[in-house]
């Protein structure tokens, strides 16, 4: 079984969106100032500048960028013929991370405008709610090097990895939910949440994963009847 071909069908809104964000950055490009607000604080504040050329076309470069290791990503990873078992949420999930990029570049674009967008608002709500539909993707991703709870035990057992992605599906949506949350704390409530769902994603999904492993191995060692 080779590795999933991109194909119209499957790349129209992911190509779509890289030329539509080129074709912004270019209109921002002519009208943004001299210092376009690039970075904001906890507290919504600026606190950085960029040029008008790296503000306008950054994030497009980043999103093809982007695009273009996902067309590669299935003719690199060791186990290729993987892909074509979950290639429908392979290509769901590239179109969330640049659908996601998009509208953040929209929305600091009008921001350099001087339009009234409030940045440090938005970008949590945005990134919890790309967390919950990746979340809602994971328990179909099968066993490969890029996507997915890459551990040392999910990649030596098929087993531990499609529990742990089964799990990991309710665990990402409760972070989505907690990050969007963020946007509506003070500064403080802001670092704490993000601590929070940070070690529910990076901590617990490992340790959940070693757990199995280790269950499945007590499994196997006992003598059968």
């Amino acid at each position: 079984m080779s590795p999933i071909k991109p194909d119209f069908k499957s790349e129209w809104f992911a190509i779509f969106l890289v030329i539509v964000s080129f074709l912004a950055g270019a209109y921002f490009y002519r009208h943004f100032p001299a210092l376009v607000p690039a970075h904001w604080n906890l507290a919504g504040q600026v606190n950085g500048y960029a040029s008008p050329f790296l503000a306008a076309f950054l994030l497009p470069l980043m999103m093809l960028g982007f695009y273009i290791l996902f067309l590669f990503l299935p003719f690199l990873d060791p186990k290729k013929d993987q892909y074509a078992d979950f290639a429908p949420t392979y290509h769901k999930f590239k179109d969330l991370v640049l659908a996601f990029l998009f509208v953040l570049f929209i929305m600091t674009g009008l921001n350099g405008l001087g339009r009234s967008v409030n940045i440090s608002f938005w970008t949590p709500i945005l990134i919890g709610l790309l967390f919950i539909l990746i979340g809602l993707l994971m328990k179909k991703v099968k066993s490969n090097w890029f996507l997915g709870i890459r551990t040392p035990w999910t990649m030596s057992s098929e087993t531990v990895w499609d529990r742990t992605h089964k799990l990991s599906a309710p665990v990402m949506m409760v972070a989505g939910l907690g990050m969007a949350l963020t946007a509506f704390v003070p500064p403080l409530g802001k670092t704490i949440l993000f601590i929070l769902v940070t070690a529910l994603i990076v901590l617990f999904l490992p340790f959940y994963s070693y757990l199995l492993y280790v269950q499945e191995k007590r499994n196997k060692a006992k003598p059968q009847a």
